[in-house]
């Protein structure tokens, strides 16, 4: 029996970076500031005082980007914004949308 010579060329892979997704918290009448820093800290691992700035600067400008993630991560982070809000009765509205690059 003759041994059988396997030849394997090498290609070249040409990764790409992923598409990212801006997180958008949005602001409303019925949510309480604190509630909104709380989320920026607890789900968006916003150190206090940068939530605090964020949190106005959404309560003035009517929207903010809560965070710039991978799609997954993104949905992952709405989700458990949303769900807090519910647990909480709140009505806070976030939104994705996609970052151009």
């Amino acid at each position: 029996m003759s041994a059988k010579t396997t030849t394997i060329e090498k290609q070249d892979t040409i990764l790409q970076a992923p598409n990212m997704f801006a997180v958008l918290i949005h602001n409303d009448d019925i949510t309480t500031m604190d509630f909104v820093v709380d989320v920026l800290v607890q789900i968006f691992q916003k150190p206090p005082q940068e939530a605090a700035a964020l949190m106005m600067d959404v309560h003035e400008k009517g929207a903010g980007i809560a965070g710039v993630y991978v799609f997954d991560i993104a949905c992952t982070k709405k989700f458990q914004a949303d769900r807090l809000a519910a647990e909480k009765g709140f009505p806070l509205k976030l939104t994705i949308r996609e970052v151009a690059q």
